[in-house]
């Protein structure tokens, strides 16, 4: 893998990441750019004791352009976007509308391909890879920074789940602070630590998954399975085998067989609902351990925390969404119209021949 920097017109950092060594990346933005102005701030909820970033300047990001002006695109002559050279492997720049910035964390885009029809489920295994290097590397960049306290990189797929822009891309959020969710699984860690006497709870969560009927594929390295208490209607966990707390902890084994695991599950979840039917709107989101002090979860320490990452859609059959109603938004209490087992025997029943 090659990594080449350099800046946006308006200052934004961009980074290409190239699978040849003898990539050269010199192409300058030529576009007129003011310096980028943001409005991100956190505000803490005293009830709930979670974190709200306030964002008012994301009302003007660019909302679904017709594929020819498409800024994730490479340039091509006078149509000029986000990525000043007219071709890519994968490429990470600040976004131009964050969500989080300065004090307040960094936000990301990483755009997997330069072909804008395509997803991430139409890579090869190489491209994959590359995007796989990307996040991990992006992860101990992030890290670095004395605003960030945690790394979380994600796709969002389908107008369904609100994406904005159709060309296959990804996020990195770098918060802060350690998310309200990462702070549940903690909590849960640290007591489940101290009742067993040492237990690992995610050891113990996959160990059961194992022994169980909801395995969806399995592999030296990996597990994908959907979860006994699944909230979404087919929702998987992918965990490796050997317990690592970020990306930065896979060994080569686990990483060389990523892609393989990876895209033969988006490939499935586009099988979900048969033949016909649009692609399968989804999330798929890495949880990291925070890089942040752990002092407030008694006794548990980074290596403590399990890699992992959580796909789901959000549609329960054909033609049907699962919406966030009285029951899921007012109360947090999720209710999943699709068995576990059930959903985890389609996935199956869907593999690649």
């Amino acid at each position: 893998m090659k990594k080449t920097s350099t800046r946006l017109a308006d200052g934004r950092e961009l980074i290409y990441y190239d699978s040849r060594d003898d990539t050269v990346r010199d192409a300058v933005d030529r576009r007129p750019l003011d310096r980028t102005v943001t409005t991100s701030e956190v505000r803490r909820d005293p009830l709930l004791g979670d974190a709200v970033a306030i964002a008012s300047h994301r009302q003007g990001r660019i909302y679904h352009p017709p594929a020819d002006e498409c800024p994730l695109c490479p340039s091509q002559g006078d149509r000029l976007s986000e990525i000043p050279d007219s071709s890519y492997d994968v490429a990470v720049f600040e976004n131009r509308f964050p969500s989080l910035a300065g004090d307040s964390g960094r936000c990301e885009v990483v755009c997997f391909t330069s072909n804008h029809d395509a997803s991430f489920a139409d890579l090869t295994e190489e491209q994959a890879a590359l995007v796989l290097d990307a996040w991990t590397d992006r992860t101990a960049e992030l890290s670095h920074l004395p605003s960030v306290e945690q790394v979380f990189c994600f796709e969002n797929r389908g107008a369904e789940i609100g994406v904005t822009l159709g060309h296959p891309h990804g996020q990195i959020y770098a918060y802060p602070f350690t998310t309200p969710r990462t702070a549940l699984m903690l909590r849960s860690l640290a007591a489940h630590k101290e009742a067993t006497g040492g237990e690992n709870l995610f050891d113990a969560v996959l160990e059961r998954e194992l022994a169980d009927e909801r395995v969806v594929l399995e592999t030296e390295h990996w597990v994908a399975f959907v979860p006994y208490s699944a909230h979404w209607p087919y929702e998987v966990h992918l965990y490796p085998r050997h317990r690592v707390p970020d990306l930065l902890g896979l060994d080569e084994g686990a990483r060389t067989e990523f892609p393989q695991v990876y895209l033969e599950l988006l490939r499935r979840f586009d099988r979900i609902f048969g033949e016909g039917e649009p692609p399968t709107p989804y999330i798929s989101a890495w949880h990291q351990a925070p890089f942040g002090t752990l002092e407030e979860f008694d006794g548990v320490v980074r290596e403590d925390f399990a890699l992992h990452l959580e796909l789901f859609t959000i549609r329960r059959t054909s033609g049907k969404l699962k919406f966030l109603a009285g029951s899921e938004s007012g109360m947090n209490v999720f209710i999943n119209d699709v068995p576990p087992e059930t959903a985890a025997q389609r996935l199956r029943e869907v593999a690649s021949s």
